[in-house]
């Protein structure tokens, strides 16, 4: 009875499973486990159902994807109304405008800096170096100019002072810029500056200004107008902000798209599609899109088609879904270093296995080099070297922009080299197979070789075995590690050596201003090159912060979505009591009574008995069962039981009602048609939607029409859900964005998020139980005059070939219209799953129409 899923990080993602749910992957993990039980928590039928319990886990490379991936949540989306009509087309050009003029604003500041501190003038030019540096810390000429000797500390020595009494003064150099990145927190924030180019064009001057609703509304209240012409202006007040708010949320994700994504690096365009590439291993992550509109700014950034927007319908943590196993395990080369989360979030321990045969790899001192152009000529020199010594050479890169800029330089030398990166990575198992014959050289991003052993040759191992070559040191010393171990496997020979230049993105950002001072004092000369114990301490201090920095944003996510996992457990499980209609009767009977319950504590003692009388006939569509006298001497808890008494007795009533109606028609269907009908499509109506209710055929007569009452019932509640945890996903990101704010009031964020996380959802529970009631107490058949169903039931008897097929697809609560509600009842064929689809597509069954039965 023991169930085991095993999790293999080298399959590639279904893409034909992602295609049959009708849904978006969001940027999240290679883990198609965990996008398995979202999609279980999605399904409408128990067939739909792919996951079993989670019993034992067995995770390759584990600290892969218990670690690395875990610091984007599992995402599933789906399409909005009116998901096309997007602004960013249109609000580009103004997004490019001010990305110019502030590079135009950086270039020259830079030449002011240059000049000012060339003449000695270092504080004056300190501050515009500061100012540059904030506005674009990765402009090239900018991190060309850091890396020269004292112009580093001289920046951080300014931007120490500007930092003191929680920056206070910061402003002083923020002010002039269009908008200010924070390249460590990956933000970008516009300024005041930046705002005024933006609405300067514009015909509204409060362009990028939100209204203030709780004063506007206020302001509204005060006007001595009639009742209806301030609900007017409240309805434009809305509308204004609703447009606004998109605006801004626009124009801040094209800025994002524009300054802090790079082409190759973080995305790849192919095919004329943006797709994103696996920061760890330099694969192209399938299906995966950027949320919150983030992709579809880089697709208008990029000029190709902007898809339509999303949004989202289930989402987990990978440390939540991954605890839901009962035991778990996993395994990899590199998790050491991780120990210590792995038993915080996780309570697993990390066992190191001896190797095999020893390693005779050689790891060398890393070679330090103070810009890229130096570092990147060093390493050509040595890839010719090592190749006229008859070994084959592997040359790890961080990005496709780097991996293609050495390509272009091995091939001005005229040395013939492997390519394989997020572009050619179909080719992976043939490039690696090939990767340890004497003089190959092979340029890769980090997924060279992940998973697989590259083979030497005798000659290769006589000449000193694979040499690795990494280019850049990564943020995660572990992915450093997995590069390093592509060599010297199973007591094979073998060298890696790695090249670091000031410019790097982790020197930059986390690296010590002591090399740059040791350098600066030893008077280094272009293409002069440091390598020392010392260094190499300091580059894996500046890694150890990243990764600290790293597990914090893991479990601040983690902290945040504990609050989600309770609520996603309760609405989850109510969901599949739905969807298996086990405990249907007693959930039906319990949402009853929360409504009457909440609906007397709402109305008792603070609204009149009418006020109470015509609440109850709006959500019951019955009179109230006591008498206003009853009203004002009974206590609530009574008033609340004799409500639920009434209000579940009509239910039945209508139910029985319903069954009976339909029954005659099953009856007539299944005696007569059983054969070539396996379902049957009852309208059923609220008196404003019809929901086309598909039942079984046989179990609907078998029990007198009980089983249609049930299928409905199920598919109101799941339609329900569904709606209102959408809504509440969305809400929960709104709040989780307004809860930052809470910092600058010295409370913590977390807190605050709880409390009102927790308001929330027993808000939507109460709207999602009363709205679910509502439905089911004014159900009913829609049916014609009599005579009109008379005589359809007469044209049914004579000519039974005139019944209506219908298909699953538009069998879904809600695909109501005027033609569906005219004919009482539908019937469906039974068709094979390999039989050929009715619709006429040449598909079978099971791949066209029936995926989704």
């Amino acid at each position: 009875g023991l169930s085991v899923d095993c999790i293999d990080k080298h399959q590639p993602n279904s893409e034909a499973r992602r295609k049959a749910y009708n849904c978006d992957i969001t940027y999240g993990t290679n883990n198609e486990f965990g996008f398995d039980y979202l999609r279980d928590n999605m399904a409408i039928a128990p067939d739909d159902l792919v996951q079993r319990k989670h019993h034992y886990a067995i995770v390759d490379e584990v600290d892969s994807v218990l670690i690395d991936d875990a610091r984007t949540p599992l995402i599933i989306s789906g399409p909005v109304p009116k998901g096309e009509d997007q602004m960013f087309e249109e609000y580009k050009p103004k997004v490019e405008k001010l990305v110019n003029a502030q590079r135009s604003l950086i270039t020259q500041l830079l030449t002011d800096a240059r000049k000012l501190i060339s003449e000695g003038n270092t504080e004056e030019g300190g501050k515009l170096l500061l100012r540059a540096h904030k506005g674009w810390p990765k402009y090239k000429p900018l991190i060309k100019f850091l890396s020269e000797q004292g112009n580093k500390a001289l920046l951080l020595k300014t931007e120490n002072f500007y930092m003191q009494d929680n920056n206070r003064n910061m402003h002083l150099i923020t002010d002039d810029l269009y908008f200010v990145i924070d390249e460590k927190q990956n933000s970008v924030e516009l300024t005041d500056k930046g705002i005024d180019l933006i609405t300067s064009s514009a015909e509204d001057p409060k362009f990028f200004v939100l209204p203030d609703i709780g004063s506007e509304i206020a302001e509204i209240e005060k006007m001595s107008i009639t009742q209806g012409e301030k609900l007017t202006k409240k309805d434009e007040l809305l509308r204004e902000y609703a447009v606004k708010s998109e605006r801004v949320h626009t124009v801040h994700q094209l800025l994002k798209a524009y300054t802090m994504f790079e082409k190759d690096v973080e995305y790849v365009v192919m095919d004329n599609k943006v797709k994103i590439v696996d920061e760890q291993t330099g694969r192209i992550l399938e299906g995966r899109r950027y949320s919150d509109g983030l992709h579809q700014a880089i697709e208008a950034k990029e000029r190709v088609k902007v898809e339509a927007a999303t949004q989202t319908f289930a989402t987990i943590t990978l440390q939540n879904y991954f605890r839901m196993y009962h035991k778990l395990a996993g395994m990899t080369g590199t998790a050491e270093t991780e120990a210590g989360e792995f038993w915080s979030i996780y309570k697993l321990d990390v066992v190191v296995i001896p190797t095999n045969k020893p390693v005779v790899r050689k790891d060398m001192e890393d070679l330090v080099y103070k810009t890229k152009r130096e570092k990147y000529n060093a390493v050509i020199d040595e890839i010719v070297r090592l190749r006229d010594a008859n070994r084959p050479v592997l040359v790890g890169t961080t990005s496709v922009e780097v991996s293609e800029l050495l390509s272009r330089m091995l091939k001005l030398k005229g040395i013939q080299h492997n390519v394989l990166n997020a572009k050619q990575h179909q080719r992976e198992a043939e490039i690696v197979a090939h990767a340890g014959i004497p003089k190959t050289v092979t340029i890769a991003t980090n997924m060279a070789g992940r998973g697989t052993d590259i083979k030497l040759t005798p000659e290769s191992r006589a000449a000193g075995g694979l040499a690795i070559i990494g280019t850049e040191r990564h943020e995660s010393r572990r992915v450093d590690r997995q590069l390093r171990g592509r060599s010297g496997r199973q007591g094979d020979p073998g060298t890696s050596q790695f090249y670091v230049s000031l410019e790097d993105d982790l020197m930059r950002l986390f690296g010590s201003d002591r090399i740059a001072r040791v350098m600066d004092a030893m008077g280094h000369k272009e293409g002069d090159v440091i390598q020392h114990s010392m260094v190499s301490k300091s580059i894996e201090r500046a890694q150890k912060k990243v990764e600290e920095n790293n597990f914090g944003i893991r479990k601040r996510l983690l902290e945040y979505d504990d609050v989600m996992n309770a609520q996603r457990e309760v609405i989850y499980k109510r969901r599949r009591h739905a969807l298996f209609g086990e405990r249907l009767d007693v959930d039906i009977s319990n949402m009853f009574m929360d409504v009457c319950e909440a609906i007397v504590n709402e109305f008792h003692g603070n609204y009149e008995y009418d006020d109470f009388k015509l609440e109850i006939i709006k959500q019951f569509s019955l009179d109230v069962p006591i008498t206003e006298d009853e009203y004002l001497e009974l206590k609530p808890s009574e008033i609340a039981h004799r409500l639920y008494k009434v209000a579940l007795e009509s239910y039945d009533r209508k139910a029985h009602e319903i069954a009976r109606q339909a029954y005659p028609v099953i009856k007539e269907v299944y005696e007569k048609q059983s054969a070539i009908y396996e379902n049957i499509v009852v309208p059923i109506s609220d008196g404003q939607k019809v929901y086309q209710t598909v039942t079984n055929l046989k179990k609907a007569y078998e029990t007198g029409g009980k089983e249609l009452i049930r299928s409905f019932t199920k598919n109101i509640i799941l339609f329900t859900i569904d709606e209102y945890w959408k809504e509440h996903l969305r809400e929960m990101d709104e709040l989780k964005q307004s809860v930052q704010n809470a910092v600058y009031e010295q409370k913590d964020p977390l807190l605050i998020y709880k409390l009102e996380a927790f308001d929330l959802f027993r808000t939507m529970i109460d709207k999602l139980n009363r709205d679910i009631v509502a439905v089911l107490v004014k159900a009913f058949i829609p049916l014609r005059d009599p005579n009109q169903v008379q005589e359809a039931r007469q044209s049914r008897r004579t000519d039974m070939s005139q019944y209506q097929t219908s298909r699953t697809d538009n069998l879904q609560p809600g695909a109501n219209t005027q033609e569906q509600s005219r004919q009482p009842v539908k019937v469906e064929v039974k068709v094979g799953r390999n039989d050929p689809c009715p619709c006429g597509s040449g598909k079978k069954y099971k791949n066209c129409h029936g995926k989704n039965l």
